[in-house]
């Protein structure tokens, strides 16, 4: 065997335990599509049930209740990672200004304060919602203390603008922890550049502007490109505990929708169905995506 050759073989050996990962976490249950062609009603098994092809798929187009409500899900999940694709400038723009911040031990600290949220479930996110926001929350009892109310208001069963605050959520718990991305980036940034820009009697905006952030462009690319290819896998927990009966209309994603039918009467194979169609159109969005990084920058992701 060549050198070549074995250190090609000893790269694939470094590689293999993560290639055995992604086959078990990501391919595997994949296995599991088969049940949208069955008339599936649990706990039987799968060999106990009837073979109805593509009836689940149909059902979809059929009824024009079931091709309403999935045209809601559809237009709450298109809207708030809409929302989030359209900022997902903020963390880049949050790591530039960190990076700015000369005391390191006050920078250190915004880190670390801005990065723990990630490691909070949804669970307490809504905890702390829920103390803060409710009727005799914290909120309330301050204006009315302050006679700005008369009545509580209900900040968490109101459905207007749902979409705007679950993205403040969102945004309040990933941001420091997506900034890491291009703080580790912005410390790769050639210093010589920097340092010849200051002789040259550039600010620190002048910097920033002309050197940072086109430094940052292709990290911040390559991760809008892998967020646009995610656009339907908005996650559901986060929906999941905030939902309720008075926002369920407008804060049904479509990871949501698929578990609320899942968990009804009978419609484990429709979910499954749903599931299916969307994995699909996620593949002709990350195609879509790709191709249109070639055309722009001439670089492929894939």
């Amino acid at each position: 065997m060549s050198k070549k050759k074995k250190k090609s073989f000893q790269l694939f050996l470094m590689i293999l335990p993560f290639l055995i990962l992604v086959i078990i976490f990501s391919y595997y249950p994949l296995y599991g599509w088969r049940y949208a062609f069955y008339d599936y009603k649990p706990p039987k098994s799968l060999a106990n049930c009837n073979f109805v092809g593509f009836k689940w798929f149909a059902s979809l187009v059929n009824s024009k209740t079931k091709l309403e409500q999935l045209g809601q899900v559809l237009k709450n999940t298109f809207a708030m990672s809409g929302i989030t694709v359209g900022t997902s400038w903020l963390p880049m723009l949050f790591a530039v200004f960190l990076n700015e911040i000369r005391n390191s031990k006050f920078r250190k600290v915004i880190q670390t304060m801005t990065t723990l949220p990630n490691f909070v479930s949804w669970v307490m996110v809504y905890s702390i919602a829920f103390s803060m926001f409710n009727s005799t929350g914290m909120m309330n009892s301050l204006l009315m203390k302050m006679n700005l109310i008369q009545e509580p208001i209900l900040f968490l069963q109101q459905s207007n603008h749902v979409w705007f605050t679950q993205w403040l959520w969102l945004t309040w718990k990933n941001l420091g922890w997506a900034a890491i991305m291009y703080v580790a980036a912005i410390s790769n940034i050639d210093h010589e550049m920097i340092e010849a820009a200051m002789v040259d009697g550039a600010s620190r905006m002048q910097i920033i502007r002309h050197i940072t952030i086109p430094s940052l462009l292709p990290t911040y690319f390559v991760l809008l490109i892998l967020s646009v290819a995610n656009f339907l896998n908005n996650g559901m927990e986060q929906y999941y505990v905030f939902q309720n009966a008075f926002n369920k209309q407008y804060i049904q994603v479509l990871d949501l929708y698929v578990y609320n039918i899942a968990m009804g009467s009978g419609g484990y194979p429709v979910s499954v169905a749903i599931s299916m169609l969307k994995s699909l159109v996620s593949v002709v969005l990350l195609l879509g995506v790709n191709g249109l990084s070639k055309l722009i920058r001439g670089e492929s992701i894939l």
